[in-house]
């Protein structure tokens, strides 16, 4: 493919419009957007066809693990990317629980050198914060990292930040975006105690909403939100999975100036407890999926604002070890490869509008990043874009699963919609079920608020 085109008579989603018109690619750029139909083709461009298709800005997906370095038996960053972007994500923030963790800056460096060699996306790694390595912490750049990690409550990687102290320091000191996954430790030991003792490896995964609780959820949630309004920390809570956390955050503020955001990730939106009697722990994610009472809180939340962005928290573990009894199953799942689709699935269900489906994975992330000149079909703007066929019905089973742990939560559900073409950086890297391995992805660049 040449390296200026035309995608042609598409319907574009972008900034709540949908509309049908051209979208013209020169090199990594978008050239101009036309609006209408019929439009001449000028000379010189290739014509790409995308009429009767959906033409949408790229996914950022701001939240997945995956896995590289030290645990590349359940995932990389080669194989993992190469599942997003047959999902239609363009961009990955990736978090710090590696292999070693990356808690230090030589280490978090190591991985952009990875991802550069590796990434069919573009990419971010988050630099991870502990109980000791604050100074670490501060020298992290706002312009090239999307954020800090903080774990405040335990989960795989063993980064648990629980002195009191160093949390107030962190939300002190540190003068960019904080991602905090939240629960409080504390009560998820007393009941993994109590319901190891009373049911050991009997015990099935229905019981990890019991011990990862909504309290647990809730009352960590408040703390870190009650941090971030005492010092004016930027404040980013990752993957709220109940209603009650809802009443902690605003829908009244535009994106661009809350200081406070929040997200919500396509398995509890998805899921709810009754899955687990199917499913076991496939859906066993940290935190828990909850009950259906929480599942629409959590929908209702992300349609008014209070929910700012859906991610995925992509987590791949190898089936042998979640086919484990519960207390020894690792918890986490993938998912990147269909979050859009899933929620275009919901379009199919009219509970949400394919705009705002683009608002919450492209564009929402992108300014609450601060991510420089992606997220948008605009003029000046890097090309992630991805073409979905609305009409194409599709059945997830392992056959077309493109994870290195070769399984999906999803298997199973016959999907409506399809990704067709996936373009990161002007560059046709996913073309109707056929990859380019060899593209590479760019580092993301930020605002650096």
């Amino acid at each position: 493919m040449t390296n200026k085109f035309i995608i042609k008579q598409a319907r574009i989603v972008n900034e709540g419009r949908t509309f049908t018109g051209d979208v013209y690619v020169s090199g990594k750029v978008i050239e101009k957007v036309l609006e209408g139909e019929n439009i001449p083709v000028e000379e010189g461009w290739e014509v790409v066809t995308a009429k009767g298709f959906f033409l949408l800005p790229g996914v950022i997906d701001e939240h997945v693990h995956f896995r590289e370095p030290g645990l590349e038996y359940k995932a990389d960053i080669f194989s993992e990317s190469r599942a997003a972007v047959a999902g239609g994500v363009t961009s990955f923030m990736e978090m710090p629980n590696t292999s070693p963790p990356a808690l230090t800056q030589k280490l978090l460096e190591e991985k952009y050198t990875l991802a550069s060699q590796k990434s069919l996306a573009n990419y971010s790694f988050y630099m991870g914060a502990s109980n000791d390595n604050l100074e670490e912490v501060l020298e992290t750049d706002p312009e090239k990292v999307c954020g800090i990690k903080l774990f405040m409550g335990s989960s795989t990687g063993n980064m648990l930040v629980d002195d009191e102290n160093i949390l107030e320091d962190i939300f002190s000191k540190v003068p960019m975006l904080i991602a905090a996954h939240c629960e409080e430790d504390e009560i998820i030991q007393k009941n993994n105690a109590k319901f190891y003792k009373t049911l050991g490896l009997k015990a099935t995964a229905s019981v990890h909403p019991k011990i990862r609780t909504a309290e647990a959820c809730y009352l960590s949630s408040a703390k870190a939100v009650a941090l971030a309004r005492k010092f004016g920390t930027r404040l980013h809570i990752l993957h709220l999975s109940t209603a009650r956390e809802m009443e902690l955050f605003d829908n009244d503020i535009p994106l661009n100036e809350k200081k406070i955001t929040a997200e919500v990730c396509v398995h509890h939106l998805w899921f709810s407890d009754k899955d687990y009697v199917a499913k076991g722990n496939l859906v066993k994610w940290n935190p828990a999926v909850k009950t259906e009472s929480d599942r629409l809180a959590l929908f209702d939340a992300l349609l008014d604002g209070r929910l700012d962005v859906v991610a995925t928290d992509h987590a791949p573990h190898t089936l042998d070890e979640k086919q484990r009894p519960y207390f020894k199953a690792p918890s986490g799942g993938p998912m990147v490869q269909h979050s859009l689709t899933a929620m275009l699935e919901f379009v199919h269900q009219k509970k949400i509008t394919i705009e705002k489906v683009v608002e919450k994975m492209c564009h929402n992330p992108a300014i609450l990043f601060g991510v420089q000149k992606r997220g948008f079909v605009r003029k000046g703007y890097a090309a992630d874009l991805v073409l979905v066929d609305m009409n194409k019905s599709w059945k997830v089973d392992r056959s077309n699963v493109l994870y290195k742990c070769s399984w999906s939560p999803m298997e199973g559900v016959l999907f409506h919609s399809r990704v067709q073409m996936t373009f990161v950086n002007g560059q046709l890297v996913y073309d109707h079920g056929t990859i380019n391995e060899n593209i590479r992805g760019e580092r993301l660049l930020f605002s650096g608020k």
